[in-house]
């Protein structure tokens, strides 16, 4: 890394365009379109982000300008956050599937929307929910029982994906989904993999072509689209319909200037921005926090030991959950290296300048959690598992946006409580009831879709402890 080398300047000393690596490989007309989107993008990304903390290269004509120094990450996502919006392809594309919810939406619509859903996530009426998240811990608990006693191999990245949508769906929409939940867990795939194809490949047709591709994802998104659409007619026909979970606040909550309330079609997107959001980023935490802890055996039965002399045989709960400080750093470490969110894009609206070189709105500014945290002078041997890295004394010195799992500033994850709290009791559970070993051949392979998924999904095999 040059990061000595490379500080905040003032205009008038500012270059442009950042510097380009040396070695470069660039192919003429389209630069390194290959490498962005081939298997291996995450180590081409993490070679690029070696050559400087300000480096350019080119895809398609298109000028991209990586950061990965936590002071310029902290720049775009927070001291001059007003100057860079979400104005680019890959959300422009995501809004096929989520359309303008928080996670898309820019301005006074997004703006509006935070303000309302801001009291569902207070720290209280998370507490209040980890009842649903203990219940539905258990519940897979109780499920696994079998095939743990059997010895059979269970996709856990599977698992955990149903686990979470069950959560979601009970805390922040009051719906029981555990019928529609393979339905909208296959049919989640579909879309996002679809998705990741637009946001790599420019010139595919658009999903209202019937092409095989274009049927199977406009498929998909319709049978999402009926599970909440019948989420929305049954919570309207309610007369419970309060502000108990956050469906219900964006229900009732009514425009200061106008008294009107949200559209079915603002609120489909907000329920679609929930189902997505709000359990795909915690189910991929919970899988490579498993893998990581099958992969070091010796770090499990530290985290078993903790939950029984912390919890013993109770129940665990959003209250009890509070003192298991390794398990939290077994989360934290699990995020720093396999981070859900792994890549993070803005576009400049004007003229900026980072670490002395000018950003124009002609660029694409690209981040990547991924890359940050496994920075070597941040984060020493930083391939290897370890959950010391966030204890206090650890933590202290520590770089702001070092570790940015959750993005930053405004725009930082509305939910990152809710999801530590939910992983916290789920993997509690889990680990107290089961020892994992992976059963795949190799290493665990991460695909970087719009998360960070485990290629092929995550085959263990479980054993009851005790």
């Amino acid at each position: 890394m040059i990061a000595s080398a490379q500080h905040l300047a003032h205009d008038h000393e500012a270059s442009y365009p950042p510097p380009r690596p040396p070695w470069f490989p660039t192919t003429p007309g389209i630069g390194a379109y290959l490498e962005i989107r081939g298997r291996d993008k995450l180590s081409f990304l993490s070679t690029v982000a070696a050559a400087g903390d300000v480096v350019r290269f080119n895809v398609l004509g298109l000028s991209v300008v990586m950061l990965s120094a936590p002071a310029h990450i902290e720049h775009v996502l927070v001291k001059n956050a007003r100057a860079y919006s979400k104005d680019v392809r890959s959300y422009r594309q995501l809004k096929l599937v989520l359309g303008n919810g928080l996670l898309t939406s820019e301005g006074d619509s997004w703006l509006r929307n935070r303000r309302i859903a801001q009291p569902a996530f207070h720290r209280q009426r998370i507490a209040a929910m980890g009842e649903v998240m203990a219940t539905a811990a258990a519940g897979a608990r109780d499920a696994l029982t079998g095939a743990a006693e059997g010895g059979e191999v269970i996709d856990m990245a599977s698992e955990m994906m149903h686990l979470t949508l069950r959560v979601v769906g009970e805390a922040m929409l009051s719906r029981d989904v555990t019928r529609e939940v393979d339905e909208v867990s296959t049919a989640l795939t579909t879309t996002l993999k679809y998705i990741e194809r637009k946001i790599n490949r420019p010139w595919m047709l658009p999903p209202w072509v019937p092409t095989p591709t274009n049927q199977r994802f406009v498929g998909a998104l319709s049978r999402i689209d009926k599970v909440v659409a019948e989420i929305i007619t049954a919570r309207r026909e309610s007369p419970e319909a309060d502000d108990r979970d956050l469906l219900g606040l964006l229900m009732n909550a009514t425009d200061a200037d106008t008294g009107e309330t949200m559209t079915d079609r603002q609120l489909r997107d907000e329920v679609m921005t929930i189902f997505l959001a709000g359990h795909e980023t915690t189910a991929n935490a919970l899988t490579w926090a498993l893998y990581l802890l099958a992969r070091n055996p010796a770090i499990a039965a530290e985290v078993r030991r903790e939950v029984a002399d912390e919890i013993g045989d109770a129940t665990v709960t959003a209250k009890n959950v509070a003192g298991l400080d390794l398990v939290g750093r077994v989360l934290s470490e699990a995020m720093r290296l396999y981070p859900p969110a792994w890549i993070m894009e803005r576009a400049p609206q004007r003229d900026d300048v980072i670490g002395g070189f000018r950003v124009t709105p002609r660029d694409l500014i690209l981040m990547s959690p991924w890359v940050t945290h496994r920075r070597p002078d941040l984060w020493p041997d930083p391939e290897r598992f370890d959950p010391s890295r966030f204890s206090d004394e650890n933590s202290r010195n520590r770089q702001r946006y070092a570790y940015f799992p959750f993005g930053g500033g405004q725009r930082k994850c509305i939910g990152d409580g809710f999801a530590l709290l939910e992983a916290k009791i789920i993997l509690a559970t889990l680990v107290r009831a089961f020892s994992f070993s992976y059963a795949g051949e190799g290493d665990a392979v991460p695909e970087p879709l719009v998360t960070l998924r485990p290629t092929g999904g995550m085959p263990m095999r479980i054993a009851p402890v005790g």
